[in-house]
């Protein structure tokens, strides 16, 4: 599967959401999922084997329970291919910090002349 196919889905977006922060067993990962989505157990189940599936989780037993956690290379190779069009945005936000800048700096001078009104008139 594809990893686009993977994050498309907005339950397993947010299942890789709640593992970035740590590894999490899978009963607290359908409580959450079932509590924001309304989904069954056996729903949530099936949005769990998916990233598993594709190498985005891992999942190993420890006694009863069943431990999930993100698997970084999936996540590094698509950050490569992301990393082509990053160009696009780059440039784009370096022009917003630019006029982020700009504007700033016009709010001070602003300022300025509020706070020294007979320098202004000179």
């Amino acid at each position: 599967m594809h990893a686009f196919d993977v994050l498309g889905d907005p339950v397993r977006r947010r299942i890789l959401d709640l593992l970035a922060d740590g590894e999490l067993t899978s009963g607290a990962i359908t409580s959450v999922v079932q509590e924001e989505f309304g989904i069954s157990q056996p729903a949530v189940s099936q949005h769990l084997r998916v990233p598993r599936d594709s190498g985005f989780t891992t999942v190993r037993p420890e006694a009863t329970r069943r431990l999930y956690a993100v698997e970084a290379a999936p996540f590094r190779e698509l950050d490569d291919w992301l990393d082509h069009f990053r160009r696009f945005w780059d440039q784009r936000l370096d022009s917003l910090a630019t006029e982020l800048a700009r504007g700033k700096r016009e709010r001070r001078l602003q300022a300025e002349a509020i706070d020294t009104p007979g320098e202004a008139t000179r």
